[in-house]
């Protein structure tokens, strides 16, 4: 087996924790917290809706006059405080709310969701950089011995053994196995570059041995069943549907009266004296009953009836392509175990095969082009052997993120999870706008 290239020190990066380097650092999983606790604050908006407004005013005027060379000024102040609430809205504001609390919880699932794309976004870097090193390895290795092969031509010829046939095709496979060898090292290349955007930092000397193959089911119906619980792709769409039937009845309560009550105190006082002249109130009470609204209100029903039905639509999608994500990544991991198992074969025939070749090219009783053949065929196996054991790990992981496991908390991650559950629940706070002013 040809081990990876090592960088930067003695000690292996593990899978484990460039997963926790990268979920410190990711952004696109901070945008979704954030994301989170937007929608976080239509709770509190909508709550609103059946809260009381209060407020206080204070206003005041100055007044002269010249008359007959006399003047004369007076001031005035008038403090107010104000009260307005709507006392009943047919359930508007309660199906306003509800639909504000769904979509919080679709935005927190939209973080797990997110923050199953980014690990398993940083699980094909961290593979495809390992494999990339064992690649430029490999190419190194038979570029070297195409050289090798190469001179010996050479040499064969300069003692009348060989032929000039045989010098060119060793030019021809050194040559290809060269660009070969330059296109490893491009690709590698690339490679580290996505690893350092996920990550956050260069690749260091990689080690992708794991033991999260535990969090396996046993059998593929068990993976699907667990899929259908915990994907948050499918938690995100009930919340959806969730939303959506809320807005709708929200939409049709529009429909209802509307009811409200407001009120105000305010008080006088004049200079000189400085006394409270009078102080008066008012209360007032208002029902409203919508009659036509130039088809909005019927336009807005309507639409929100569509919106319920595309999110049920959507949620059929969403299970339908989850549990093709299921079968896939089960189907990679057995056929990747298959694919190690034939390449490993083929390597070590491969191995025997280029041993015998050169020997009876040394006989005589094969050619340069036999030995160069046969070597071809062994770099094709173990880089075989390199392709399947990746997949075999990228597999694992896609199964993981396809059964809605592939999180910080599934992982045993040592970070702190991201969620807005705790911010969702303060902006649930009544009397918080109220100590802000204070503040």
């Amino acid at each position: 087996m040809v081990s990876a290239v090592a960088v930067g020190g003695a000690q292996a990066q593990s899978i484990a924790q460039a997963l926790t380097t990268a979920y410190d650092y990711a952004p696109d999983l901070q945008s979704a917290l954030l994301s989170a606790k937007s929608s976080a604050e239509n709770i509190a908006l909508a709550n609103a809706g059946k809260r009381p407004t209060i407020g206080a005013s204070l206003s005041g005027s100055y007044n002269w006059s010249v008359v007959n060379n006399r003047f004369d000024d007076s001031t005035s102040l008038s403090p107010g405080l104000s009260y307005n609430q709507t006392i009943f809205d047919n359930g508007k504001t309660d199906a306003d709310i509800e639909a504000a609390r769904a979509g919080a919880e679709a935005a927190e699932y939209q973080i797990r969701s997110t923050e199953q794309t980014v690990l398993l976004a940083v699980v094909q870097a961290y593979m495809n950089v390992y494999s990339g090193r064992q690649l430029v390895a490999l190419r190194q290795e038979n570029r070297d011995f195409y050289s090798a092969q190469l001179q010996s031509s050479r040499d064969r010829l300069d003692v009348g053994e060989g032929t000039r046939i045989d010098v060119a095709q060793a030019e021809a496979r050194l040559a290809q196995g060269d660009a070969a060898y330059r296109a490893a090292v491009s690709s590698l290349e690339i490679s580290q570059a996505t690893f350092q955007r996920y990550v956050g930092q260069a690749p260091q000397n990689l080690d992708p041995s794991h033991n999260f193959s535990r969090l396996i089911p046993s059998s593929l119906p068990a993976a699907i069943a667990a899929a259908e619980v915990d994907h948050p792709a499918l938690l995100m769409s009930k919340a959806a549907i969730r939303a959506a039937q809320a807005s709708s009845a929200s939409a049709k309560a529009q429909f209802g009266p509307k009811a409200s009550l407001s009120g105000g105190v305010t008080g006088t006082a004049t200079d000189p004296k400085g006394q409270r002249d009078g102080i008066s109130g008012s209360v007032s009470f208002q029902i409203t009953v919508p009659i036509y609204a130039g088809g909005a209100i019927g336009a807005g029903v309507r639409k929100a009836n569509i919106e319920q039905i595309k999110s049920e639509v959507d949620a059929m999608s969403a299970y339908d392509q989850i549990r093709e994500a299921v079968i896939s990544a089960w189907a990679g991991i057995q056929s990747a175990d298959a694919q190690i198992s034939a390449a490993n074969s083929a390597e070590s025939a491969g191995r025997t095969v280029v041993d015998g070749v050169i020997q009876e090219r040394d006989l005589g009783t094969s050619t340069t082009l036999d030995v160069l053949n046969a070597q071809a065929e062994l770099t094709t196996a173990r880089e075989a052997r390199i392709t399947a054991s990746t997949n075999k790990v990228i597999a694992t992981f896609s199964l993981l993120a396809a059964m809605g496991h592939l999180t910080a908390a599934d992982l045993g991650l040592n970070v702190e999870v991201k969620s807005a559950v705790r911010y969702t629940d303060a902006v649930d706070d009544v009397w918080a706008e109220l100590r802000s002013v204070k503040e």
